[in-house]
């Protein structure tokens, strides 16, 4: 796992260095709510990083719902683990 100040100081030393946060859920719900939910955890990260200066037009914000759980479960199952934000830099 990478920290967001390692994720902030990986991508500032990278010419064009640039950052992608995915939202994720749980199962818990519908999919299209999941959807929005994960896009919402994901936009509030990337405002982390604004804050701290780094370029809008180098990171991205996007939503993969319940798609790619960390800890595979049945519909409907409430796992705090799939309930998080990843951090990717290239």
């Amino acid at each position: 796992q990478v920290s967001m100040n390692e994720a902030l100081a990986a991508a500032r030393a990278r010419s064009g260095g640039e950052i992608v946060v995915t939202g994720h859920t749980d199962t818990v719900g519908a999919t299209a709510r999941n959807d929005e939910l994960s896009l919402a955890r994901a936009l509030q990260v990337r405002q982390l990083f604004l804050a701290r200066d780094f370029p809008p037009n180098r990171i991205e914000a996007v939503g993969r719902g319940e798609r790619e759980p960390a800890v595979p479960t049945a519909d409907e199952v409430a796992e705090p683990r799939n309930r998080r934000v990843t951090i990717q830099v290239r």
